[in-house]
């Protein structure tokens, strides 16, 4: 098994960026790995004050094979710095998986994402590798840790340069997208969610380097490689949030297995549980009813949940 470099982005939050190391670290192999951090520049002098605290912590890393950090002169915003971050990155290995401050893993996360990269680098079909997954009933003789999907998760993920390099950061095939209705339904076959954010992104509403990569693996007709149990958790939503908060309608079944060596299919396809588990997930009825528990602070007693391990 070959070990792709970890690219790390952070920003301002340090109590994040320190869970989401401490877990890093706690990777079985991670002190064999390169890690790449890239450290986004404040929008103003509060923010910087937040960063340079960042980056004091981030001076006294150990723990990796090789620790290369990127300090940005300014704020870049998390699409550009993922972009152009990435990208360097690919152009020196070929190969990359990618963090941000806000993501914890399991520890096996390394060795699943490695041994996927490996298992399929030749598999012209597949856009990319996801680490997180929602929690998905997988039928009682389904006998892989994995599945596909025409959806790609930006919390976790690995891909290799000559998928990363056919993507079109400018989306231009959206002119001949936005009012195909055919097109427009086979992309929301992975989410419904997924032509509001490109609709969105394309008006200058949101500015997501992730819907666009999802776009060109739509364009591709490739797939993404999830795993039956999420290998990520995201601990930043909310005001202020770390690893307190109200309700998460993203939170899933983390895998607390030894497991270190992985069932992967051969023949790509879609199953079609894990395909209506995440129609399911992502329909526009369980968003808005997510949303509303989220912004009323489910649940109604006031009571979080808290976790500070995984």
């Amino acid at each position: 098994m070959s070990l792709a470099p970890i690219c790390l982005f952070t920003y301002k939050r340090l109590d994040c960026t320190r869970h989401a190391i401490r877990a890093l670290k706690n990777n079985r192999g991670v002190g064999a790995s390169t890690v790449y951090i890239f450290s986004d520049g404040g929008k103003n002098e509060q923010e910087w004050q937040e960063v340079v605290e960042v980056r004091k912590y981030l001076d006294g890393l150990t723990g990796f094979k090789e620790i290369n950090r990127v300090n940005r002169d300014r704020n870049w915003g998390l699409a550009q710095s993922i972009i152009r971050g990435v990208s360097e990155v690919m152009d020196i290995h070929g190969r990359v998986i990618v963090l941000e401050d806000d993501l914890m893993t399991t520890p096996n996360f390394l060795t699943y994402q490695n041994q996927a990269l490996d298992f399929y680098e030749e598999y012209a079909g597949i856009f990319s590798i996801a680490g997180y997954g929602i929690d998905v009933q997988a039928p009682a003789d389904y006998p892989y840790d994995v599945y596909a999907l025409p959806r790609i998760s930006p919390w976790g993920w690995a891909s290799w340069k000559d998928r990363w390099d056919t993507v079109d950061w400018e989306a231009r095939k959206y002119e001949s997208f936005k009012d195909d209705a055919k097109q427009r339904k086979a992309f929301n076959q992975g989410g419904s969610d997924l032509t509001n954010m490109l609709d969105r992104q394309m008006n200058h509403k949101l500015d997501s380097w992730s819907i666009r990569w999802a776009f060109q693996q739509f364009n591709n007709k490739q797939l993404t490689i999830f795993p039956k149990l999420s290998k990520v958790r995201n601990i930043g939503f909310g005001k202020g949030a770390t690893h307190t908060r109200f309700y998460d309608r993203y939170r899933s079944q983390l895998d607390h297995s030894t497991c270190d060596s992985f069932q992967f299919m051969k023949e790509i396809k879609l199953h079609p549980a894990f395909v209506q588990a995440y129609q399911s997930k992502y329909s526009l009825r369980k968003r808005f009813i997510g949303r509303l528990k989220y912004y009323m602070g489910w649940p109604p007693t006031g009571e979080k949940y808290r976790f500070t391990e995984l």
